[in-house]
Order: structure tokens, then sequence, then C-alpha cells
């Protein structure tokens, strides 16, 4: 049995072309008749509606594409970019987040240490990723592992995919909210070059505790934001069906964060979305973190540290009465 694509509610217009399109294939070749004009008529119509859906998407729209079920997950990106990936394990306190995932690996010939934030592709492994919402101990592995990253001089690489961190009742009575306060300090003075990358959800403390970084990088699917559309759309207007309008006045979309100082580059993706030829978006990832370690390894460690104070310092604007 044929697997049935993912479609959002935007790209029907586009999935029904498509499956005219390959209905039009199958009776052409169950027939033997000859529909190549029908065929090139109909390709042109897929090509011109598939720039209108995807070149003005509404930052509503890009939380979609950020959450598909389909789009590249962190052990996608680095089974793709990195070589030698080994796990680590445990936060030597209470348990192991599989929520978080960290190690070292070999970028360019080069030691790297990665944290990265994994989702599931199916309910047994988003129970057992809980759904990539990490509890305190993740926060707190993070932490030890990019302390060992400190240690051995290895540069870090963040890669950041959560609807937010665990807001459960064992992970408030573990401190989910100092764990990551914890690791936003530790991070802002931590003596080694760090690269954030937001490959699909940012959602609120869940992503800073482990992107507080040199350089954030974004995909232009992806979104950062201090709260989730529902959840913004909850609290001020007490109804989550108000999410559209709550993602447009977060300015959670790549293009507003890079306008905001928020992120430092926007990676761009195939039309569509990552998930429409992941190759692509690990090459494109692959070669943005080559360059900017290359940039990153040539500044001492004062340079670099004096460099990411000021940054998040600049961040936002204010006025004194």
């Amino acid at each position: 049995m044929e697997k049935r694509k993912f479609v959002l509610e935007f790209e029907k217009p586009l999935s029904l072309l498509e499956e005219q399109l390959a209905n039009l294939v199958k009776t052409a070749q169950e027939h033997n008749i000859d529909v190549s004009k029908e065929m090139k008529s109909l390709e042109e119509t897929i090509d011109v509606t598939k720039k209108e859906v995807y070149k003005n998407l509404t930052p509503w729209q890009r939380v979609q594409l950020s959450r598909h079920p389909e789009r590249p997950y962190s052990l996608d990106y680095i089974g793709a970019i990195f070589e030698d990936f080994q796990e680590l394990h445990g936060d030597r306190l209470f348990q192991d987040d599989r929520a978080i995932i960290g190690g070292t690996a070999m970028l360019d010939g080069k030691p790297v240490m990665i944290i990265a934030e994994q989702k599931g592709r199916n309910t047994k492994e988003n129970l057992m990723r809980n759904f990539g919402s990490p509890n305190p101990e993740g926060y707190r592995k993070a932490l030890r592992l990019m302390k060992l990253a400190e240690k051995f001089g290895l540069p870090i690489i963040s890669l950041v995919d959560t609807p937010g961190a665990y807001p459960g009742i064992g992970a408030e009575e573990r401190h989910v909210a100092e764990a990551i306060a914890v690791n936003i300090r530790e991070m802002s003075t931590l003596k080694a070059p760090i690269i954030a990358v937001i490959i699909g959800e940012g959602g609120s403390g869940g992503a800073l505790g482990i992107a507080v970084a040199d350089s954030v990088f974004i995909f232009e699917n992806a979104y950062y934001s201090v709260i989730s559309p529902e959840g913004c759309a909850a609290i001020l207007w007490k109804d989550r069906t108000f999410a559209a309008d709550a993602a447009e006045a977060l300015k959670l979309s790549a293009d507003k964060l890079l306008e905001l100082k928020i992120v430092d580059k926007v990676l761009k993706e195939p039309l569509g979305g990552a998930q429409k030829d992941p190759d692509e978006a690990a090459r494109t990832l692959k070669k943005t973190l080559i360059d900017e370690l290359k940039v990153l390894r040539t500044k001492n460690m004062d340079q670099l540290i004096e460099a990411r104070y000021e940054k998040y310092r600049k961040m936002g604007s204010f006025s004194e009465g």
C-alpha cells in the first residue's frame, strides 16, 4: 500500500494538481496514449502554483512547515553532515533524557561537540523522545557535555528543534527553570566557540537553554519565539484558534528575527521546505557550519566571550524615562 503524503492545508491546491499529473501519467501508461501536451501544460501550472504557494508564506504557515512530520530532524542532519558521531548519555544526577542528544563527532576532519534536540517520527519514538520537549536532566546533560567540550577545546554545535521544555509536574519538581537558567548563564561565558542553529521549532526557554551562542542561524521555515503561537493566543485572546494572529504579532519568522538581530543568518531551504530535499538542506547547513567555524577559530577566547556578551546586550530596544 502506497504511503500517503502529508499535506498542509495551504498546500492542498498544489497537491491536487500533482495528483492530477500522477493520474494523467498513469492513464497514459495503462492505455498507451500520448498526453505530452496535457502533461506539459499541467507541469507549467504546477510550477506557477508552487511559486505562488511558497513564495509568500505567512508566519503561521512557516510555523506549520517547521513542524512538518517529514522535515529533517537533528539525527538526520548529524548522519548527513558529521562523521564518527559518538553519543554520550546521562546527566550524572538523575537519568538520561532522550529529548536531548549529544556527543563528539568530526566535521571537515576536525572534532566538534554536538548538542541537539530530537523529536520522534512515530508514536513510539515520540514517547521515547518526549515529543522533543526536554526535562531538566536534558539541559544538565547538555551542560555536562559543553563543559567537556570546553575542557578539551572542542567547538560546540547546537541544533535546536523543540516546542518547548517539558512543563510536567516532575520537570517542575526537578527544577527545569533553574536548569535552563544555569545553562544560559554558563553558556554566556563558556570558553569554546558555540554555533546554534534553529532547524525547526525554537520554542521559548526550551530552545534558549542550548542556544546562547557566538553565532545563531535559522532555517528560513523555522521559528524562534518566547512562546508558541497557540500559547500566546490562549493568553491574549483566551482562544488558541487565534494562533495565526499570534504568530504575526510575535515576529517569530526568520526574516523578522534577522531584522531584529536575534539571529545572524537565515539559511535557504529548498522550495516548499527542507523536507522537499533533505540532502540540499544538509549541504547548506554543512557549508555554513564549516565556514563559520573557520572564522570563530581565528578569535581568542577573551575576544569570543566579549563579543558574545555584547551580542546579547544589544538585543531589543528600550527607552528610559
